[in-house]
């Protein structure tokens, strides 16, 4: 079968290969037919080696297809169901599950270090366990997520990761005031999910910031109600809560600098919302008396801050009636075979979502 793999951390360009193999399956897996995956920031961020992954490995985490095969123990999927790759499935015993957390539940990352793809070269990982640049791939079963019939492949594949993850940091982890200020850095799928988020919580000001005027022009039409370039950001400040700073700031980028940027646009008291995916190395500086004295809460948001399958199922209702936009989200659509076109559209930042035709 066919996969984009990455052979060494650092390198910018996948290579489509035909002569992969899905392995893995046995009791409690599935085997699933991938129909579309969107390109996230984290797979580029994995290739770079700024989030930890072993290689060589097939990216993309952000899928969706129908069942193939079941093993022996699953019982509530079948082959022919249609479902949604969920990379960071709840194991529901572990004390972050007990706790009601199962955004922080760790068995998915478990998977992370057993390869799940083979090659006459040798074994290949899955990016997060999973790995959806590929016709198949065989995960857990608690990875496979039962979507209805009326949810189009390419929208279920982006509610399985952006869009959960945007529309939950304003809807779960911020808790956004009705009639507040926000302020929106980094305005690609998931900075877009959040500005939807922010709408529909009420927010009264919801400033886009990025240094792509086409995303800017984007999150106009996703509920923003003002978008600036960064240089711009002091200016709009100003201009909407009178210098004061936003209610809510939301970090989509994944770095220290604009996490800073961002937390100096807080308002005292306010909230500082931690989105974007960093590196380890990568460090937030903060002196210990504006710590104390500013009273600013800073809140990291994993998954979109709360129950995956909840928020799938949420996220669903709100498409279906007609609350958030998802099919705007995808911009561009490529083959996997064009799959390196779409990591240039990422990387110019030309693209919301590029959705992989599989």
């Amino acid at each position: 079968m066919r996969a984009a793999v990455l052979h060494e951390i650092g390198q910018d360009k996948l290579e489509v290969l035909d002569d992969v193999e899905a392995v893995g399956f046995g009791p409690g897996k599935v085997r699933i037919r991938v129909r579309a995956t969107g390109l996230c920031h984290s797979d580029l961020s994995a290739m770079s080696g700024v989030l930890p992954q072993p290689a060589p490995f097939v990216p993309g985490h952000e899928g969706a297809g129908e069942i193939l095969e079941v093993g022996e123990g699953v019982g509530n999927l079948k082959a022919g169901d249609r479902v949604v790759v969920c990379w960071l499935p709840a194991c529901g015993v572990c004390p972050a599950c007990k706790r009601g957390q199962t955004e922080l539940c760790l068995a998915g990352f478990m998977n992370a270090g057993t390869p799940n793809f083979k090659r006459p070269g040798g074994d290949l990982f899955g990016f997060a366990g999973t790995g959806t640049f590929t016709e198949e791939v065989v995960v857990d079963a608690g990875c496979a997520v039962p979507i209805p019939d009326d949810v189009p492949f390419d929208i279920a594949a982006l509610i399985g990761c952006g869009v959960t993850t945007g529309l939950g940091a304003a809807l779960n982890t911020a808790d956004v005031a009705a009639g507040s200020s926000v302020a929106v850095i980094g305005c690609g799928g998931v900075g877009i999910s959040a500005i939807q988020g922010a709408r529909l919580k009420g927010a009264a000001e919801i400033v886009a910031v990025d240094p792509v005027a086409s995303r800017r022009e984007s999150a106009l039409k996703f509920g923003a109600t003002k978008a600036v370039s960064p240089d711009e950001l002091p200016d709009a400040k100003q201009q909407v809560t009178g210098g004061e700073g936003f209610d809510y700031v939301f970090e989509v980028v994944g770095k220290s600098a604009t996490a800073r940027t961002a937390y100096e646009n807080t308002r005292r008291g306010g909230t500082l919302v931690v989105v974007g995916a960093g590196a380890m190395d990568d460090f937030l500086q903060l002196n210990m008396f504006e710590l104390f004295f500013d009273e600013k809460r800073i809140l990291p948001s994993m998954y979109g801050g709360g129950d995956v399958l909840t928020s799938y199922e949420k996220t669903i209702a709100l498409w279906r009636a007609g609350r958030i936009d998802l099919e705007g989200l995808i911009t561009h659509r490529v083959p996997l075979a064009e799959i390196n076109e779409a990591l240039d559209q990422m990387r110019t930042g030309t693209a919301l979502r590029t959705c992989i035709e599989i």
